[in-house]
């Protein structure tokens, strides 16, 4: 892994319709991530020069190469992955933006896996037009994990002041009772409790667990899953050394603001997690994939075509993910150093 200063940083350009190319421009206008990291952005060199002419960027410009071993220490690089004429339809979903997202995605992780770069920062892509022969993943996560080989992993949520873990991502509503059963919670228990000590530098870290039903199931009446599924796995957990707490009705743990005493929430689906945590750091949260080998990060925000070509879509959270980035592999190295 490179020196602190020379961390490579990994970012996928996505959809190219949507807001990604904004995002990855404004983000790498600040000095400050050039001061910690070099960006290697996987791309097409005219898509982003399309897009930066409608960007008012200043003397910004990327090192166009052809590889990741002709990366320029010197500034934002962009390995152009095709030299092919790509047609970009603002705001819209195409059949050549998908295959363009699944390119970047691919070459990057490739890279990833021989340590040509330490970690990968993915675009917002669209879930739907980028599934093909060979991508049948419904996200960045899923995805990742069978790429990696990683059968333990999660998708959180990570903003300055709250961290959110799921039990189940991309699922339906009618399945999530049929999927959330103990061995699963206590299996994500796991995953958040070794990330918080890994990724994030907690000591002894603590971790609230979100009821499934509302009232938390209200003894019984609403449902009975916090009884037969939740609580056992709580108290397994908490044998097992791990600070777990819960489970805690959604509605009036963030309302009351409870989140702010523990290190990570664990929600039990989706929206859940995600509404409380958009409605608070909607335009500067954070996606990690916990459970990886590598470190992946990405804005959590999507495509944003209704935003695509105004130049008015915040960078803040494409900014903070490459900062995550970069401090999980700071975390990572010290804790390897020490142990």
């Amino acid at each position: 892994m490179a020196e602190n200063a020379l961390y490579k940083i990994g970012i996928t350009q996505g959809d190219i319709n949507g807001i990604g190319y904004e995002v990855i421009m404004k983000a790498l206008c600040d000095n400050k991530i050039l001061d910690l990291c070099t960006p290697v952005v996987y791309g097409l060199a005219k898509v982003a020069s399309y897009h930066r002419k409608a960007l008012d960027l200043g003397d910004f410009a990327f090192h166009f190469i052809k590889s990741a071993e002709q990366t320029s220490l010197k500034g934002s690089n962009l390995i152009n992955l095709s030299e092919n004429e790509v047609k970009v339809d603002l705001g819209v979903s195409t059949e050549i933006a998908g295959q363009m997202s699944e390119l970047a995605l691919n070459s990057a992780c490739k890279d990833l896996k021989n340590k040509l770069i330490d970690a990968i920062v993915t675009g917002p892509i669209n879930k739907n037009n980028i599934q093909s022969a060979t991508f049948k993943f419904p996200g960045h996560t899923e995805y990742l994990a069978h790429y990696f080989n990683a059968s333990d992993t999660m998708m959180m949520m990570i903003a300055e002041n709250i961290r959110i873990g799921f039990v189940t991502n991309h699922l339906p509503i009618a399945r999530i009772s049929q999927v959330v059963e103990k061995d699963l919670i206590l299996k994500k228990l796991r995953i958040l409790n070794h990330s918080l000590v890994t990724d994030f530098a907690c000591t002894n870290p603590k971790i609230a667990v979100l009821a499934l039903n509302p009232h938390g199931g209200d003894h019984d009446l609403i449902g009975n899953e916090e009884t037969d599924t939740i609580v056992p796995a709580i108290n397994q957990a908490f044998d097992q050394k791990i600070n777990a707490f819960g489970p805690f009705p959604a509605d009036g743990f963030f309302g009351s603001g409870k989140f702010s005493q523990f290190d990570a929430v664990l929600a039990m689906y989706h929206d859940q997690g995600m509404i409380p945590f958009k409605l608070l750091s909607m335009e500067e949260g954070v996606n990690f994939t916990a459970g990886l080998p590598v470190v992946r990060t990405s804005p959590a925000h999507g495509t944003a075509y209704d935003l695509t070509g105004k130049n008015i879509a915040s960078a803040q959270s494409m900014r903070n993910a490459i900062y995550l980035a970069i401090d999980i592999l700071r975390n990572r190295k010290i804790l390897e150093e020490r142990f």
